[in-house]
């Protein structure tokens, strides 16, 4: 694959979404409800999905994990989740949300010979990943898999994108950028409007002050525009975070991991065209 991760990334690409759409079905929402918690926004419901893999973390654990959210942010839904529901009923909930609301979405071919393909391929990188220093994918790798294949893509997709999350935050330490200062040169970039950030929870203080830090850095200019330095210095956190999660599609090689890229394409336009994802993130899909 050489210095070359255009593939790694667009494996991302098709991959996220697939992972994604967890946090967002009104199905998953309904299983998360009939446990207890509050579906009015999705941060009640986010936090346990995500962690519930970790065990019953507390909050230091899973800012750290997370990263990019304030700590505060994280302490107002972690470890309260645990006293709704057990991890290993978070567990069961999502399973049963992300399976119903695979087959409100994708109809007939959620029980399709494609999806079993894609299952196969795409829990075979999963499991040719090494999960050394990345707490979210080894988490999400030691779960028993699921029986049906379109559950099992999911589940696959899951590893594979904490997997590059993992990664992706060894390569922002190695930058030097902090959880704030990440968004804020992440927003500079172009990778989404400033006000799309403001879900991770930092105040106006907080991110004022991290612009700071990156202006004396040379990371930003006086008004806050993404120096060339700072572009360069995004570029190369991105690189590397593909270096990193190039690994799985190397152990599929290049004719299986083209192939798993052919099957996914169907059901990622079928996720996107749901509406159920938001058009802005804060993953800077397409735009990175």
């Amino acid at each position: 694959m050489g210095e070359d991760f255009g593939r790694v990334r667009q494996m991302w690409h098709l991959l996220e979404p697939l992972h994604a759409v967890v946090y967002y079905a009104p199905e998953v929402f309904e299983e998360f409800a009939a446990l207890g918690y509050g579906t009015g926004e999705r941060w009640p419901t986010y936090f346990p999905l995500r962690a519930a893999p970790l065990g019953a973390p507390g909050a230091r654990q899973v800012a750290s994990a997370f990263y990019s959210f304030s700590p505060r942010k994280v302490a107002e839904h972690v470890p309260a989740a645990w006293d709704i529901a057990s991890p290993d009923a978070v567990l069961a909930a999502r399973l049963r949300g992300i399976g119903r609301a695979y087959r409100a979405i994708f109809g007939e071919k959620a029980a399709s010979a494609e999806i079993t393909e894609a299952a196969v391929l795409a829990r075979r990188a999963a499991e040719a990943l090494d999960t050394a220093g990345r707490p979210l994918a080894a988490a999400n790798a030691a779960l028993p898999w699921p029986d049906e294949p379109h559950l099992v893509l999911w589940q696959a997709a899951s590893i594979l994108r904490e997997h590059r999350g993992d990664g992706h935050v060894a390569a922002l330490l190695t930058a030097g950028l902090d959880p704030a200062e990440a968004l804020v040169s992440f927003a500079a970039v172009g990778a989404a409007p400033e006000e799309t950030f403001a879900s991770r929870g930092w105040s106006e203080a907080e991110w004022a002050d991290a612009r700071e830090r990156l202006v004396k850095r040379g990371v930003l200019d006086a008004g806050g525009a993404v120096t060339d330095a700072g572009r360069a210095l995004r570029a190369e956190v991105e690189r590397r975070t593909d270096e990193l999660a190039a690994a799985p599609w190397t152990a599929l090689g290049d004719a299986d991991r083209d192939r798993l890229a052919e099957l996914l394409g169907p059901f990622w336009v079928e996720v996107l065209g749901s509406g159920l994802m938001p058009r802005e993130n804060t993953l800077g899909i397409g735009k990175i």
